[in-house]
């Protein structure tokens, strides 16, 4: 029985992580889960799991949650999200928090030398060097639950680092597939939310319309895997269905092919190194599917996937600055207080304004992210 804390239980990826382990309860128990803001759902999740620990984002949140389960232990906020990663009884931490706010969870984990099951893009773009330098120093694992992350784990299984040419990262290539930069101009949030082939979040679905979530996942790629920004590609493959691919230096490349649902990589970051049986997803059908479509990514058009790159190959801190420049413009995009051209040229400022410095510590990392974060939302 392995024990589970989620970070993020009602976002997408916990609500699945939750299905996983709902259909495997002689395997996993939760012990600890966190919300943002959705205590409605999240006091269902504990009328159903009884885990020991949780935390919640709001003061309204917590009263609540206290006043109905008066024996369970309530934690509230960023610290709250600290203490749950920090807890010894669970062994495996999904970290499906969105944004910066999970970084520090992470840290609390890795230092208790716990699995990861990250979910978390951030935690790595935003401080890589130093989560890596954690992971060797207190023996904790990370797993990567993104099926791109996840695909390009399986995959590497088929032979060793050294013997890795290349590794091929797909992307959808969102709502906005072979649109124009004049087409561009006309964008409304409305037509951005509407992903083609995944059911997420607000954000990440409109960083998926830009390529930025698939930037954020090579620079992820890049400290999951230690493999150079010149030996990640990106390719555009609509159906979905290869989430990433490893070519090695014989000409061969393996795949992990599979259909859309995030439970698949969620079971393998719980179960690894074993799998599970899984009775919650439809099999692949190949035959049904009958074609598989690829090309190559505009990154003129959609300068997001350009970005990462700079940023990547810039180094120290520039994948902080790139991120957080994101996060905040898609914040203003999503308030309707931007057009959407403008969220790359929020970071491409952010960017070109910033002289990169060695990161070395997670103060550091906060610091610069709230100072840049601040003079943002100043211009806006």
């Amino acid at each position: 029985m392995k024990k589970i804390t989620i970070l993020g239980s009602t976002g997408s990826i916990g609500t699945s992580a939750i299905d996983v382990i709902r259909a495997h309860r002689d395997k996993f128990e939760i012990v600890a889960m966190s919300a943002h803001g959705n205590h409605k759902l999240l006091m269902e999740q504990i009328e159903e799991f009884s885990p020991k620990y949780v935390s919640i984002g709001t003061e309204d949140g917590k009263k609540a949650i206290e006043e109905k389960y008066p024996e369970l232990t309530v934690y509230l906020g960023e610290d709250g999200l600290k203490k749950l990663g920090a807890l010894d009884e669970a062994e495996i931490v999904l970290t499906a928090v969105s944004g910066n706010v999970g970084i520090e969870a992470t840290v609390e984990a890795v230092k208790k030398g716990k699995r990861i099951a990250l979910a978390n893009k951030e935690t790595l773009v935003c401080a890589g060097k130093l989560i890596n330098q954690m992971v060797k120093e207190y023996g904790a694992e990370i797993i990567p639950v993104d099926s791109e992350h996840s695909a390009l784990f399986q995959s590497l299984e088929s032979g060793k680092k050294s013997e890795v040419r290349k590794l091929i990262i797909t992307a959808s290539g969102g709502p906005f597939r072979g649109r124009t930069v004049e087409d561009l101009k006309k964008v409304k949030l409305e037509d951005a939310l509407k992903h083609p082939n995944w059911a997420m979040g607000r954000k990440i679905t409109i960083d998926s319309s830009t390529l930025v979530n698939k930037g954020l996942e090579v620079i992820e790629a890049h400290y999951l895997f230690g493999i150079d920004y010149d030996d990640i590609d990106v390719v555009v493959h609509p159906q979905s269905i290869v989430h990433s691919l490893v070519e090695f230096t014989d000409k061969s490349v393996i795949a992990q092919l599979g259909i859309t649902d995030m439970k698949v990589p969620i079971q393998y970051a719980f179960s690894y190194p074993e799998r599970i049986e899984n009775n919650l997803t439809e099999s692949l059908d190949l035959v049904k599917l009958s074609q598989l479509d690829f090309e190559a990514p505009d990154m003129e058009v959609f300068k997001g996937l350009k970005f990462a790159f700079e940023a990547g190959k810039a180094g120290m801190s520039m994948p902080l600055i790139y991120n957080t420049a994101n996060e905040v413009a898609v914040d203003l995009f999503l308030n309707k207080k931007i057009e959407y051209l403008e969220i790359y040229k929020i970071i491409e400022d952010a960017m070109r304004e910033h002289t990169p410095v060695e990161l070395i510590s997670i103060e550091q990392i906060k610091k610069i992210d709230k100072e840049l974060r601040e003079s943002i939302y100043m211009k806006y």
